[in-house]
């Protein structure tokens, strides 16, 4: 019988993500982890099991695209509005605060004012998927903490859109008129969109009484209405990754097919997967032991700031030390969006190939590390009594 060459490798990648899996999980850490190294592991930088870069672009496309599709599932666009407080003005406050701690060193090293922009938004945004994720293990989904930190991971998700927009007009070459009008329309667009399903909280989806109870068409509708809305915003010079999110959003609200996130949930599981090995598959193990310590000392200070800008600004809204310095270092990390952003950076030429590798290090790092120093902070808290 013939082989498929791709066999081996198949089984290879499966093999160690299962096995850095039950590790992760004997040490109680998110899984997102085990996916992370498995991709340092296997990638070219690694043993070189999978070599193909164009291959891992594509992969982590999809993935990112489907992952965001899942999350956007889980949310509730009316929790965003009713807490528009902290969403709104906890997630600006921190944006510009972080553009500023950036400033000063982008002046030192004589950056120019898009590179400074465009590190100051990586940093500002923090793992959806991450944090989702412990809230949920830990059972803090529906907290105070829980629900405020929600709102932010969402505004920070739907800050993109402007974020996208302003690099791209600040991006040589990438800002032209009629560009920047397509993408405010599609911008606008997808607001209308996530006001109409928070407003309506329940709508039907078009085809709805065509499809009937076929629950395997209506798996094709969703990935369709997921797709579809991934290439419009892809088309309109957003990111994919935008539409999905909106499309989860969607699918979740509809009536016909609430059912489907729980029948795709295997699929999810995939597809998180997928998309974090292709992420650990960019990191480059000679670049980051040629330069360990400034990427260490970067880690450190962006995982130190993120934590005290974050509790600081939900100590202002209102929120007693003990809850803001918890969700400050829930938020800790930078997120998956910022790899979008980084890449955007690049292909604008705003950073150059060595800022591109230094920040996908940095992002990869602070991921794997967040964890371990969210457990430290909670059981420190837990044991000091300022967390009930």
């Amino acid at each position: 019988m013939h082989l498929d060459p791709i066999m081996p490798y198949l089984v290879g990648a499966i093999l160690a993500v299962l096995a850095l899996g039950l590790l992760l999980r004997s040490l109680r850490q998110p899984y997102v982890i085990g996916y992370l190294i498995a991709g340092v592991i296997l990638g070219p930088h690694g043993i070189a099991l999978i070599t193909d870069e164009a291959l891992i672009s594509r992969l982590g496309a999809i993935g990112v695209v489907l992952l965001l599709f899942f999350i956007g599932m889980e949310v509730s666009p009316k929790k965003l509005i009713d807490n528009w407080k902290v969403a709104v003005l906890g997630t600006l406050l921190q944006i510009i605060i972080s553009v500023g701690c950036v400033w000063p060193l982008g002046a030192f090293l004589d950056w120019p004012i898009e590179r400074i922009v465009l590190i100051g938004f990586v940093i500002s945004l923090s793992s959806t998927a991450v944090v989702l994720k412990l809230l949920q293990d830990w059972k803090e989904f529906d907290s105070k903490v829980g629900q405020n930190v929600l709102v932010i991971l969402l505004a920070q998700d739907l800050a993109v859109i402007p974020m996208l927009i302003i690099l791209s007009m600040m991006g040589g070459g990438h800002g032209e008129a009629s560009n920047i009008w397509l993408q405010l329309l599609g911008a606008a667009v997808m607001a209308v969109i996530v006001g109409y399903i928070a407003v309506k909280e329940t709508i039907h989806l078009p085809l709805s009484k065509l499809l009937g109870d076929d629950h395997e068409m209506h798996v094709f509708a969703a990935l369709c209405i997921c797709l579809g809305l991934s290439l419009l915003t892809g088309l309109a010079g957003l990111s994919t990754a935008l539409g999905a999110f909106v499309a989860g959003m969607l699918i979740g609200a509809a009536k016909e097919t609430r059912w489907v996130h729980h029948s795709l949930e295997s699929f999810r599981v995939v597809f998180v997967a997928l998309f974090f090995v292709s992420i650990g598959m960019l990191v480059d193990l000679s670049f980051i032991m040629n330069q360990w310590a400034q990427v260490g000392a970067l880690v450190v200070l962006v995982i130190i700031t993120n934590t005290f800008i974050n509790g600081v600004i939900l100590k202002m809204l209102g929120d007693n030390w003990r809850d803001s310095l918890y969700a400050g270092t829930l938020l800790s990390q930078i997120g998956e969006f910022s790899f979008v952003l980084a890449a955007v950076g690049i292909q604008a030429h705003i950073i150059s190939d060595f800022g591109y590798q230094m920040t996908v290090a940095v992002i990869s790092i602070s991921l794997l590390i967040s964890p371990a120093w969210i457990m430290l902070v909670k059981k420190i808290l837990k044991h000091k009594k300022v967390i009930a």
